[in-house]
């Protein structure tokens, strides 16, 4: 069986993603930056100019390919941010959670904030950071933490692509845009 590819360049980076499907006649372009250390560098540089003019106190993503940009970005904006699990630890105390179902989970998924990082969202201006956001399915489940958490309304979001139609998603920021391929 052959495989597909979609190319893109993000921060002036090419790759070639490769298509899979995710639901019969669907297909998407796979944008896995978990040990891509050159294409997450770019991708920082390049966010965090486009945070210059934005007013957030931290970041929030979920786990766990969305952790290295998250972190790039917070070396680069002096941003302190927090990594919701999708497992609950014993240390987490008493986590506030949510669940989601991604275009790349085949079943509901739970989101977990620790205990500890609730004071760190509490009252404060929330940068949702992601690598793709294509349904938001994750994207609301991060809001619903969000607002349990009591962190002011409405939070940013920033993505390395969003995907599905080109106008999906205006309110994110973001780098390029990955198309859904329908068989």
């Amino acid at each position: 069986m052959s495989k597909d590819f979609y190319d893109i360049t993000l921060a002036g980076v090419k790759r070639s993603l490769q298509l899979f499907e995710v639901a019969p006649g669907l297909r998407i372009a796979v944008l896995n930056i978990l040990g891509d250390t050159e294409l997450v560098e770019a991708c920082a540089d390049e966010l965090a100019k486009k945070l210059e003019d934005k007013d957030y106190d931290v970041m929030i993503t979920a786990e766990s390919k969305s952790i290295p940009i998250t972190h790039a970005l917070s070396v680069r904006t002096g941003k302190p941010y927090v990594v919701c699990r999708k497992s609950y630890k014993s240390y987490m105390g008493n986590a506030i959670r949510s669940t989601s179902n991604s275009i790349t989970t085949q079943s509901e998924q739970t989101l977990l904030l620790d205990e500890k990082d609730i004071p760190l969202l509490k009252g404060k201006k929330v940068l949702y950071v992601d690598d793709v956001i294509s349904t938001g399915s994750t994207k609301l489940a991060i809001e619903s933490i969000l607002e349990q958490a009591g962190a002011q309304p409405n939070p940013l979001s920033l993505a390395i692509c969003v995907e599905g139609a080109e106008d999906a998603w205006p309110e994110v920021i973001n780098l390029g845009h990955l198309p859904l391929f329908k068989d």
